[in-house]
């Protein structure tokens, strides 16, 4: 036990180490910065979709009462107007002008983790801008669909009654964690200017999906039993909770990957 506690130690000193060497910190920033400013086409291209697919109800029977709960009445006044005038909008026109400058920003987020990916693995970027630019577009299509995928997984799975209930309502939940492994696995696999062992890549997979699955549950726990959303401060308080909880989550994927470096060079040590 000693030496596995030493061990630890070691492991959490050196990645600290690396983690400031490489300045994760001001990249997990950057990242956290372009994910939010992606936020909003994102939120617009839900609520299209939910419109297109004649899903409205969801939105009044299961989001808007979640939120009515934790606002002051003018501001969830504000938040429904502007979805149902959404919702009675052209969706055709939204969905195309949302999703285009969703993939506009993922596509400067998932520049920068490609940056990061680099530092981190001590490589040169030896690709040329256009072959970076369309590797970057394909990860940012490709991590768009898995995290809408596991978004939707969660909330719009099928729930039949009976023992079927059960199985879908725990059935969802893998997989939208499978989703979200799959975005991580391709950011670091094809991020980088020379591909990482692949046996390293899941390793970090899955400390980083589950990182993520319990940084989520705190973050739900703490705005649904803690914080107050309805005082003048507490509306303020709700853009200093999502920026924690996006910079969080973009430290966590940064950390992961550096674990999985800092894995592979003591295995290549050995």
């Amino acid at each position: 036990m000693a030496n596995a506690g030493d061990r630890l130690r070691v492991i959490v000193r050196r990645l600290a180490g690396d983690a400031a060497e490489h300045h994760l910190w001001t990249y997990a920033s950057a990242i956290s910065f372009r994910s939010l400013v992606a936020l909003v086409p994102l939120t617009l291209l839900g609520l299209a979709l939910l419109s297109a697919f004649g899903l409205e109800d969801f939105w009044s029977n299961s989001v808007a009462p979640a939120i009515q709960g934790h606002v002051t009445a003018p501001v969830y006044s504000a938040i429904n107007f502007s979805v149902e005038k959404i919702f009675s909008s052209s969706t055709a026109g939204l969905i195309a002008f949302a999703g285009a400058l969703l993939v506009w920003d993922m596509t400067w987020a998932v520049s920068t983790v490609m940056e990061a990916l680099n530092e981190i693995h001590d490589v040169e970027e030896h690709r040329s801008w256009p072959r970076r630019l369309l590797v970057a577009l394909g990860l940012a299509v490709a991590v768009i669909l898995c995290v809408v995928g596991s978004v939707l997984a969660v909330i719009l799975g099928p729930r039949p009654g009976g023992v079927l209930h059960f199985v879908f309502g725990v059935g969802r939940w893998p997989v939208a964690v499978l989703l979200l492994s799959l975005a991580v696995g391709l950011l670091v696999r094809f991020g980088p200017a020379e591909k990482p062992e692949a046996r390293w890549a899941s390793a970090g997979s899955l400390l980083v999906v589950g990182s993520w699955i319990v940084a989520t549950v705190g973050f739900r726990w703490w705005v649904s039993s803690v914080a107050n959303f309805e005082t003048a401060i507490g509306s303020l308080t709700v853009f200093l909770v999502l920026t924690a909880y996006v910079f969080t989550s973009t430290a966590i994927f940064l950390i992961g990957v550096q674990l999985d470096e800092l894995l592979r060079k003591g295995a290549r040590g050995r």
